[in-house]
């Protein structure tokens, strides 16, 4: 809620260093919130619900991300106003408040851990915690994966959809409102047919169907000539184009939905209770470096001419090799 306000202060007040300065408050908050709520889960759950637990986690993750892109853009719309942005940034901290106030007490893990406030040298240490069991290095290389070729398609997504297939700002929200709700929808499947089980082929079958949906949006879209700009969602999805980039979109979502539920799940019922938590940091901290190797690796790219088509067919094609090592190398049989 204090952060909250800083940026009610830097929007009012127009100030690029407050709101930054706001920006990295939520982004601290945001870095401690991911292991505690993954870290509690396995207490609130049993194992054989732990792929449905993740999965309503993650779909929620993504409708919200949307739900919050969509309430922003028309807050800002015409320059927007403290007198709309206050109460909604304001609202929905106290909002997450409440939420927190409500989940049920699950103890302290680790009740004798002496917090190291050298964070460099903890986060050294977490991660080679975390190296040192192959399993779950195992699936931070897996989750990583999935959040390295999401920050890929999701940076990628508003040029193609602007430079290509000639679409506004409303055809975009579409689109990445199909891409929200289907990674929903994939992680639902995932549970549904895990059936209380952690079972890894489903994010073998993911990671293929991943790199083939994003291929087709690289055949699909390649050669193609910049498109008439702004045109709506009726006019885009009335085109081959439009409807063929729809159904790769979504098939590439609901796949990634495939993709992460077991293989997060995996992670949490692999790691020791008193230390769930810090493995969830470790496995974000590399999960953060794949996505920010991905964006300047991307950002190289189309420096030197390599174009958004390409851009997709060579994710498809380095993420049908990962799924070949996942097979390879997954750890024991299905459980």
């Amino acid at each position: 809620m204090a952060v909250a306000g800083i940026a009610v202060w830097g929007y009012a007040w127009e100030s690029l260093p407050i709101l930054f300065a706001a920006l990295f408050g939520f982004g601290v908050l945001a870095s401690l919130f991911g292991p505690m709520k993954y870290g509690i889960l396995p207490d609130h759950l049993p194992r054989e619900k732990l792929p449905a637990g993740n999965a309503l986690v993650e779909g929620a993750t993504f409708v919200a991300i949307l739900l919050g892109t969509i309430v922003g853009g028309m807050a800002a719309r015409n320059g927007g106003g403290p007198f709309a942005f206050a109460p909604l940034v304001i609202g929905f901290s106290l909002a997450c408040w409440i939420a927190a106030m409500l989940i049920p007490p699950s103890g302290e893990g680790a009740p004798h851990l002496k917090v190291n406030f050298n964070i460099a040298a903890s986060t050294a240490f977490m991660i080679r915690h975390l190296r040192a069991d192959a399993r779950l290095w195992w699936g931070a290389m897996v989750t990583s994966w999935f959040w390295l070729a999401g920050i890929v398609v999701l940076s990628l997504l508003p040029p193609l959809i602007k430079v290509l297939i000639g679409g506004d700002e409303a055809t975009v929200t579409v689109y990445l409102a199909l891409f929200s709700i289907a990674v929903g929808i994939g992680s639902g499947l995932a549970a549904a047919i895990a059936r209380g089980r952690i079972v890894l082929t489903i994010t073998v079958v993911g990671a293929v169907l991943l790199g083939l949906f994003a291929i087709d949006i690289g055949f699909a879209t390649y050669g193609a000539a910049a498109g008439a700009t702004m045109q709506s969602p009726g006019v885009v999805f009335a085109s081959g184009l439009g409807v063929r980039i729809a159904v790769d979109l979504v098939g590439l979502a609901i796949s990634g939905g495939l993709f992460i539920v077991p293989a997060f799940a995996a992670v949490q019922a692999w790691s020791d209770p008193d230390y769930r938590a810090r493995n969830v940091a470790a496995v974000n901290v590399i999960n953060a470096a794949f996505m920010t190797g991905a964006t300047v690796i991307v950002a190289l790219l189309q420096k030197f001419g390599v174009t958004l088509p390409m851009l997709f067919l060579g994710l498809g094609a380095a993420t049908l090799l990962v799924a070949a090592a996942i097979w390879k190398t997954k750890p024991g049989p299905d459980v």
